[in-house]
């Protein structure tokens, strides 16, 4: 059966934050700022990873990490934005479930490169007589290669899974893009494959990495108790409560989201988690986990110097 004789809806419509012109006007603003310096952050971060000190596995991560912030920002905040500027909240079908499509993919990914640096720096902490074995370059490529290869077939799949259901009548959804939730809210047809979906196979992409994040960040912490000085004691607990804070916030909000009874969820809620997870920990990546590290700023001095100086 053809897509057009299942669906009678050919678009659809993003309301967005708000309907008041005077609170999209500051919200434009607020998320102009917020986007423009997530991506300033993480580009500054893929710049200065290209320096000869910094190709070590951490920064191998940092700046994966740095592409994908960049990549999953941009899915979501500039359609917002030309919505606010263009006054047009339509968005067509096919690009409705590429949107989806694109936004799963990146979150997923987000997690892996999460649960794979905390990974890191369990090896740095609690083994790092044996990091240089343990961390090799091809064990670093097949982490983040394996972490693409599960999130694009998991993002395909929720998305095959979405094209197949019905949508009658109802063409609005009260949200900021194109999401899983609020999509099945409004097919007229039976969700259950969908639902089970994500509870199983999605756990698998969501719940076993934060357990792995938990895990090692344990691990930290008892060997970090085992330190004699008081001063590198909490200087390692500011660190790592700093990185874990930012990961409870991403996986927290997404796994409040989508493994809670959807009969449980608010408008309100779902846009708030939404901001959450995709604007806000996108901003703070670049300045918990490396602007605040010495050898990044060293490292981006010398490229600013580089930049500046050397046409002298």
């Amino acid at each position: 059966m053809s897509r057009t004789n299942q669906s009678s809806v050919s678009e659809f419509l993003l309301l967005g934050l708000s309907r008041q012109p005077q609170q999209q006007h500051l919200l434009f603003v607020l998320f102009l700022s917020m986007y423009l310096a997530t991506v300033l952050g993480n580009l500054l971060i893929l710049a200065v990873s290209t320096d000869s000190h910094l190709h070590t596995p951490m920064y191998f991560f940092l700046s994966n990490l740095s592409f994908v912030d960049v990549c999953f920002s941009s899915t979501t905040v500039p359609k917002m934005l030309a919505n606010h500027i263009l006054g047009t909240q339509t968005i067509s079908f096919s690009s409705c479930l590429m949107h989806m499509c694109f936004l799963c993919m990146f979150s997923d990914v987000n997690n892996f490169l999460l649960a794979v640096m905390a990974y890191d720096r369990f090896i740095t902490v609690c083994h790092p007589f044996h990091y240089a074995a343990k961390m090799t370059h091809q064990l670093c490529a097949l982490l983040v290669t394996g972490s693409r290869v599960v999130t694009n077939l998991n993002a395909l799949l929720h998305t095959l899974l979405m094209a197949r259901l019905s949508f009658c009548a109802d063409n609005t959804i009260p949200h900021i893009f194109c999401d899983v939730t609020p999509l099945l809210k409004l097919s007229c047809s039976d969700t259950h494959l969908n639902e089970v979906m994500i509870l199983t196979e999605a756990a698998v992409v969501m719940i076993t990495p934060f357990l792995c994040i938990l895990a090692s960040y344990m691990h930290i912490a008892c060997a970090i108790l085992r330190v004699l000085s008081m001063k590198g004691r909490w200087k390692a607990f500011s660190t790592c409560g700093s990185h874990l804070a930012v990961v409870l916030l991403f996986c927290g909000t997404i796994i409040s989201l989508y493994f809670s009874p959807s009969s449980s969820h608010s408008t309100q809620r779902e846009i708030a988690a939404a901001v959450m997870f995709t604007v806000v920990t996108a901003m703070m990546n670049p300045f918990i986990y490396s602007l605040r590290n010495k050898d990044i700023k060293g490292a981006l001095v010398k490229v600013i110097a580089v930049k500046f100086f050397s046409v002298q």
